[in-house]
């Protein structure tokens, strides 16, 4: 185990203070471009890549796409679409010279994406495909001559003319209201019930005739984002997909990856049988293997993913990376036969390359790897942000040298002056080594007694990682003089299964003793001023947070974004499979387990001053959660103030409501933290 040493400065420098001559805003947060997956051509000389920027007056974002040449000293990026409309999820055709994409079209305030074509060297778009609840996806048929698109139609009116003669309907009735019988009838903010399904067109190019590919489907793709749920095989002949059913048999939802044959119709399930979620099917270059990823333990989400390869000419299928510790992220096929993937290691997405000998390669790493494509030659096109840089796109060449191909968050962040990250290890409950960064407010050179602020992370099974977040970001957590930590406790993801899996059951006890001794080594090293301390976290993290506060009273403040508060009413939530095995009991008949864990029943010790934060929409941690810690506190006489947003979901997503949320957040800190705030101040009415 790594030995913490009493000076910061000993830690690792995991990235260097960024010079410049003031410390970064919400406003600046929003000014920096966020860069997707670049689509690459099919000569790989150039990629489409989407940069989305932000409009603080219309409180909303718009997305372009921009021309990047791959090749060494090549042209600069060159604009495709205007910011007129939002255009998205691009396609370049098997020819190099069109690409498809998706934008935003119709009502001003519920605009829908539609299908949309263009000339690559520049032109008009074309709108190829007029879909009632808009599109979700699109890929080229081989042959350039047709897409497939992703849409979704209403169950009971499974055609477009039906869709939306209902959907008409539907909007000009007074009477609104949801009526069910299902398990899951709403998922993270919004009601299943209207009854959307995912079905896959055929768009020709020539004369936008529209054939249903799967006519009677009324199976789910992926509930946060269907995009990316299928795959067109080299050949045009089939097309993989991976679908949600209700297993009701086993009381639960389950995923299984289906290969469609386009010439019959007739659909085939490949997954193994023992597996009970399957995800994201990707054909090989050569057209002889799908590769997709399988988890096998319904109880717990975070289960390890591993690699299946099926044979389509066999029909049998291996599994691979079946004893690799890590999980993969999203993977994808070279012309080799290779594949390119991502994992989370120790806080980081690294890159791998998995060979014939099934022996994954660590290729690239260094912050956070996304948006993977495997280039032929064993080159790899993908994205990488760190904790101290946003979003850009980078070239692996096969010597494994690598370029940034963008450049595109510069500007914005020109005169901006972030701290130092630094990173360590300690020892933790049951011994356990514990991983954390560190970061240090922009524009000081002292590294001591500094007011402190531990942020927990969500999840809980989810991870700190060295990653530039747009929600959740750990400099400007820091800008106005703080030192933050965020320590990955037990139960964070990247350091393997059991590490994750040992708090089910027991939300509070190993984090909670990982977390304080975070503190103590912050104090300990001297970078921490004792008598000005705050615990913040969001969702799992605004639990642990708010748990915290009843056993102990060393932070002068916390602050609980979309925390759980009760675990009983967390069975209200969107998704309850397993609620009890993470929780540690039912309502019905574990009282005492489901008990133990739970800050309402401790709410008696409870007298840190709290700020709650929580949108109405959420429905992974309902609402109610928030408004009941927040009563809570106020009827005991605990200092707490309320942010409720009408019109956000578990996250804080539109630009204005972010900058209240920082706004509040700093203010929160501020009032506590203060050398001269040592009498806590009660919050206004």
């Amino acid at each position: 185990m790594t030995s913490t040493t009493t000076s910061i400065t000993d830690w690792k420098l995991v990235h260097p203070a960024h010079a410049g001559t003031r410390a970064l805003t919400s406003v600046d947060l929003w000014a920096i471009p966020r860069v997707g997956k670049a689509e690459p051509t099919p000569d790989e000389r150039q990629a489409v890549v989407p940069v989305t920027t932000f409009d603080m007056d219309a409180n909303k974002g718009t997305t372009r796409l921009w021309l990047v040449d791959l090749t060494d000293g090549g042209a600069a990026p060159r604009a495709l679409t205007s910011t007129v409309s939002s255009s998205g999820q691009p396609s370049v055709s098997p020819d190099g010279k069109r690409v498809a994409f998706l934008r935003k079209t119709g009502d001003a305030e519920k605009p829908r994406n539609q299908v949309f074509v263009m000339p690559i060297d520049g032109g008009e778009a074309e709108q190829v495909a007029d879909l009632p609840l808009g599109a979700f996806d699109v890929q080229w048929m081989p042959d350039g001559a047709a897409l497939v698109v992703g849409a979704m139609l209403l169950k009971g009116h499974l055609t477009i003319a039906a869709t939306t003669t209902e959907r008409d309907r539907r909007a000009d009735d007074p009477v609104k209201v949801n009526i069910t019988e299902d398990n899951v009838f709403r998922y993270w903010d919004h009601w299943l019930t209207p009854g959307e399904t995912p079905h896959l067109f055929h768009v020709d190019i020539a004369t936008r005739e529209l054939r249903d590919l799967m006519p009677d489907s009324e199976e789910l793709f992926s509930m946060m984002d269907p995009a990316g749920s299928f795959d067109v095989h080299p050949d045009g002949t089939e097309i993989a997909y991976a679908s949600i059913r209700w297993d009701g048999d086993a009381n639960r939802l389950r995923s299984s990856v289906t290969r469609l044959d386009l010439a019959s119709g007739e659909c085939t399930r490949i997954a193994p049988t023992d597996a009970f979620n399957a995800s994201d099917p990707r054909y090989a270059t050569c057209g002889r293997s799908i590769v997709y990823g399988v988890t096998y333990d319904p109880d717990f989400y975070a289960d390890r993913t591993r690699l299946m390869r099926y044979d389509l000419a066999s029909q049998t299928e291996i599994s691979i990376l079946a004893d690799w510790e890590h999980s993969p992220g999203s993977w994808d096929l070279g012309d080799d036969g290779s594949v390119v993937l991502t994992a989370g290691v120790a806080a980081r997405n690294e890159l791998f390359r998995l060979g014939e000998a099934d022996v994954p390669t660590q290729i690239a790493g260094d912050g956070s790897i996304s948006g993977v494509t495997a280039l032929t030659n064993g080159r790899v096109l993908f994205s990488r942000n760190h904790t101290s840089q946003p979003t850009e796109v980078f070239l692996l060449n096969a010597d494994g040298s690598e370029r940034p191909l963008t450049q595109f968050t510069d500007e914005a962040l020109d005169g901006v002056a972030l701290g130092e990250v630094r990173e360590t290890t300690f020892e933790g409950a049951e011994g356990a080594e514990i991983q954390m960064f560190v970061v240090l407010p922009p524009l000081t050179d002292t590294h001591a007694n500094l007011p402190f602020v531990n942020v927990v992370h969500g999840g809980p099974h989810g991870t700190s990682g060295d990653t530039f977040h747009p929600r959740w970001n750990s400099h400007l957590f820091a800008a106005p003089g703080y030192v933050v930590a965020t320590p990955n406790f037990q139960g964070s993801t990247t350091w393997g299964q059991e590490f994750a899996r040992c708090i089910q059951g027991t939300w509070g006890d190993r984090p909670y003793g990982d977390v304080m001794a975070a503190t103590d080594v912050m104090i300990d090293a001297g970078v921490a001023d004792p008598d000005r301390m705050a615990i913040a976290g969001g969702s799992y993290g605004g639990y642990l947070a708010t748990w915290v506060t009843t056993q102990t009273d060393r932070f002068r403040c916390a602050i609980n974004h979309a925390g759980v508060f009760d675990t009983q009413g967390m069975f209200a939530s969107d998704v309850i499979q397993s609620r009890h095995l993470s929780l540690g009991g039912r309502p019905w008949d574990d009282h005492e387990g489901l008990d133990r864990w739970n800050p309402l029943r401790q709410a008696k010790t409870m007298q840190t001053p709290m700020l709650v934060m929580h949108g109405e929409r959420d429905y992974r941690v309902p609402v109610t959660q928030g408004l009941l810690c927040y009563s809570i506190l106020r009827d005991r006489g605990v200092p707490a103030r309320l942010v409720h947003f009408p019109d956000e979901n578990h996250w804080v997503l539109k630009p204005r409501n972010s900058i209240v949320w920082y706004r509040e957040f700093h203010d929160w800190l501020a009032r506590f933290l203060s050398r001269d705030g040592d009498a806590a101040a009660e919050t206004p009415e």
